[in-house]
């Protein structure tokens, strides 16, 4: 770069999928501490667990980061196949596995949120869009697999006249590696939704509430979040 030349803005931009979970709540942070400007993006898609979206609304606020919450909701006869969009089906209980929470899985979830993310950043010109795939997740969502997001990535390069990348830090990482990354970094995961239920207390009972939990037991810490099941704490 010459002396009077000045920096890409774009390059030190990106758009975080931030659904207000765990995961998303550690990739934006981890975004923040690499110094980027950070504008988040969460969807409303009629999810049983909107709650999560309150959670992601306030903690923006909080860290003063650019957050829109986008309505998809007019898309939910498209997708209320699945325990997550539809409240007529029962909720899957028990340990996160494919044979028990495969109810769980919503329609082409994250490739409509990649495409919508990815205009996002194409319209403000940033290069980047961070997303929480993690390792965990492969066992059942075909979307949050290695492959899914290197031809998401490949389709995001030439769909537009500057390629935007996805960038996905977790995708080989454990629930409890990630949980392990946020805590060295001093974050209070009181300020994440995980349940897939709604409710004013996590359930404890969920796949994705078990996950949790025993991420926090596999890091030897107390999960903060108050639980409906007084025993959830004590997951092994």
């Amino acid at each position: 770069m010459s002396p009077t030349a000045t920096p890409d803005a774009s390059a030190s931009t990106t758009v975080v999928i931030y659904s207000g979970g765990m995961d998303s709540y550690t990739v934006l942070h981890r975004a923040l501490k690499e110094g980027l400007t950070v504008h988040a993006l969460s969807f409303d898609y009629g999810q049983r667990h909107a709650r999560e979206l309150i959670t992601a609304q306030n903690v923006c606020q909080q860290l003063k980061v650019p957050h829109q919450v986008i309505d998809i909701r007019a898309i939910h006869g498209l997708i209320d196949n699945s325990a997550l969009t539809n409240d007529t089906m029962a909720m899957p209980e028990g340990d996160y596995a494919a044979d028990n929470l495969r109810t769980t899985v919503v329609p082409n979830r994250n490739m409509i949120l990649l495409s919508l993310a990815i205009a996002k950043a194409v319209n403000i010109g940033a290069q980047r869009v961070d997303y929480g795939a993690h390792g965990g997740d492969h066992i059942l969502y075909p979307d949050c697999r290695p492959e899914f997001v290197q031809a998401m990535n490949h389709v995001s390069g030439i769909a537009n006249f500057k390629p935007v990348t996805i960038h996905a830090p977790y995708l080989q990482s454990t629930k409890a590696e990630i949980l392990r990354d946020g805590l060295a970094m001093g974050l209070d995961y009181r300020d994440t939704w995980t349940c897939y239920e709604g409710r004013e207390l996590a359930c404890g009972k969920c796949g994705s509430c078990r996950e949790r939990l025993a991420a926090f037991a596999a890091n030897q810490a107390i999960d903060p979040l108050a639980y409906a099941n007084d025993d959830s704490q004590g997951i092994s």
